[in-house]
């Protein structure tokens, strides 16, 4: 009988896997993807198989039982091969969908889902955001009431992440309207069930692999156990989950980073103008050794926000400043590095744009720069 390795040892062992099946399932196709506007199902279930779904899910519900880490790994490799797409995509299904599950669901939603997910059957999405109602949540329209057999959903969401293709969507809806923040709760809606639809899918300028909807609620009749958690709870168990979200932002944020400067290293390094090459100018030279001095700071601050996260201790303030300054940061680099490639950064030849492209929703999505500096604010001054 042998034991456990230390997850200091499986790491090397899940990275080695991941590069692999980045390099024979994803690397071939992703062009296509991007093309097609979403990747296809095939493509999670081969992940499923791969184990790389559910990793630091327990084995009984079809999971690795590995460290929480291991998820934010397979995000910033994605995202340092320039396949930000999908990386949102899988942030989505296997560091948000799941891990609200595992923490908040009861066994038998736990069972009827989780293993589902990790297979790759079954594909998670979370729907926040509303038309009129950004990083407002307090003011979303979005109506549960409760009936005789359960509740009754009427509504909608927009720009959701893998909306188009989700098997399950957590909803936020309010349960009463006059309870402000307290009002809200969560659903786990199956989106088989009559009155939910999704428009056509939204165009947008980067991240094309990573499908975004609209999605429609119609008079929804949810069971009785499509509750997630408690009535009234939603926003808390929002606020609970943010800082994994946005540990898998960051990772996404720091391996794009790393992504751009090894192709613009590669570039500057075989380019040549005025007789020499670009990377012997000494404006080359410092503006990348600036952009490997950011890597290196946001690693070091990413890695101890993992290690609170780990003990428990990582709130909503560290969250805050992660998502702020790596986003910032990734935006900064991929437009540094594109500079740095001339006209030929403008065109989709070169990877680079795609990088520049996929970088710009990182300060939107998952709460906006602007509220991560009012979230810092409130931690130093209190509320405006």
């Amino acid at each position: 009988m042998t034991s456990t390795p230390p997850q200091d040892e499986l790491t090397p062992l899940f990275h080695d896997m991941i590069c692999r099946f980045l390099d024979q399932e994803v690397t071939p196709h992703y062009d296509a993807w991007e093309e097609a506007g979403e990747v296809p199902r095939k493509l999670w279930r081969l992940m499923g198989e791969a184990g790389l779904l559910g990793i630091d899910m327990p084995e009984p519900l079809g999971g690795a039982g590995a460290d929480f880490a291991i998820t934010q790994l397979v995000i910033e490799e994605t995202s340092r091969r320039g396949f930000g797409g999908l990386a949102s995509a899988y942030n989505i299904h296997a560091n948000i969908v799941m891990p609200y599950l595992l923490h908040i669901a009861t066994p038998a939603q736990q069972q009827r889902w989780l293993p589902a997910m990790a297979s790759g059957e079954a594909i998670g999405a979370i729907a926040m955001t509303e038309p009129g109602a950004g990083s407002d949540l307090a003011g979303m329209k979005s109506r549960a009431r409760r009936t005789e057999s359960g509740w009754r959903l009427d509504g909608g969401k927009i720009f959701i992440t893998n909306g188009q293709v989700a098997d399950m969507v957590i909803v936020c809806a309010k349960t009463d309207p006059e309870a402000g923040a307290r009002g809200v709760s969560l659903f786990l809606v199956d989106t088989t069930l009559p009155g939910f639809s999704r428009g056509q899918p939204i165009k947008k300028i980067g991240q094309h692999a990573s499908d975004t909807a609209e999605l429609f609620f119609d008079g929804i009749e949810l069971p009785a156990d499509a509750l997630l958690g408690e009535e009234g709870r939603g926003f808390a168990y929002l606020m609970q989950e943010l800082p994994r979200e946005r540990l898998g932002v960051g990772a996404q944020a720091l391996g794009a980073m790393e992504g751009a400067l090894a192709l613009t290293l590669e570039y500057v390094g075989e380019r040549r103008a005025f007789g020499q090459r670009v990377g012997d100018f000494q404006n080359t030279r410092f503006t990348l050794a600036e952009v490997q001095a950011d890597i290196e700071m946001g690693r070091a601050y990413l890695e101890k926000c993992m290690a609170q996260y780990r003990q428990g201790a990582m709130g909503p303030t560290e969250a805050a400043i992660l998502k702020l300054r790596l986003t910032e940061m990734q935006c900064a680099t991929a437009d540094t590095c594109l500079q740095l490639f001339g006209g030929y950064g403008y065109t989709r030849e070169y990877p680079i744009s795609r990088f520049y492209l996929d970088a710009r929703v990182q300060t939107i999505y998952a709460g906006t720069s602007e509220i991560m500096k009012e979230v810092v604010a409130r931690s130093l001054l209190g509320k405006a």
